[in-house]
């Protein structure tokens, strides 16, 4: 089956627009890049802490040889100039209600085509006071699972420092520093070939968070909490989350 080709000429465009300031803005450290697969599909699953972490998540991907498509909320496809970015480079728009099934539906079009899709399990920034991720949801598991397709589990750390979380000011100076660090890919065969239930997806998720807690704590240190922050017990909206 033909592929289609992934560094589009629009993409082309894009990257040479913002990978200048993305690199005046930081410096990228990136570990065990050689995990994220060369070619064919794969989900690839980020703690999410900072409005910026698509654009420099999607920076990494590329610089890592592969082209980077989000599920994106729609209200971001509405801001211009950065709408029309979306749109150019096949991103897809999550709607805040009703929307998730959709969308999920489109992302598989571009796993059936071998390409890579970044899906947040945590759906929203996470609301863990000190940024750890909080609870999944169950979206990456379910790409993974139903397409037999690897999840690869990804982790970065300062992005807060350039744009921290619910804030709109960018700190310029002095310049920062990002690392990442790509794991080996979730191993699924528990949950592969059984009935696709809420339980089911909801232990997967729960094991994808596991690794991508776990690749965070090698970035930052310290010990991440005992019992992942959950919103809805703790009185917090999940407003805007991509459902699972």
């Amino acid at each position: 089956m033909r592929r289609k080709p992934e560094k589009t000429f629009g993409w082309r465009i894009v990257a040479a627009v913002l990978i200048p300031p993305l690199l005046f803005l930081a410096r990228y450290r990136i570990r065990n890049g050689d995990k994220l697969p060369r070619e064919g599909a794969f989900v690839l699953a980020p703690n999410h802490y900072s409005n910026l972490d698509p654009v420099t998540t999607g920076y990494i991907v590329w610089k890592l040889g592969r082209v980077p498509r989000f599920l994106a909320k729609a209200s971001v496809f509405r801001v211009p100039v950065l709408g029309a970015i979306l749109r150019g480079t096949g991103q897809i728009p999550v709607q805040r209600s009703g929307g998730g099934a959709q969308s999920l539906a489109a992302a598989a079009n571009l796993v059936d085509d071998g390409l890579a899709v970044i899906i947040y399990p945590e759906g929203t920034l996470t609301r863990e006071p000190d940024l750890w991720p909080m609870r999944g949801k169950s979206g990456a598991v379910r790409m993974a699972l139903e397409h037999d397709v690897p999840l690869i589990p990804m982790a970065h750390w300062g992005v807060q420092q350039i744009l921290p979380r619910y804030s709109k000011r960018v700190s310029i100076f002095p310049r920062k520093t990002i690392e990442a660090i790509v794991g080996d890919p979730v191993d699924l065969s528990p949950w592969r070939g059984r009935p696709v239930t809420h339980e089911l997806l909801a232990e997967a998720t729960d094991a994808v968070m596991v690794e991508i807690t776990r690749l965070l704590q090698q970035l930052r240190g310290g010990e991440a909490p005992a019992e992942r922050w959950d919103p809805t017990a703790n009185g917090q909206s999940e407003t805007g989350r991509i459902s699972g």
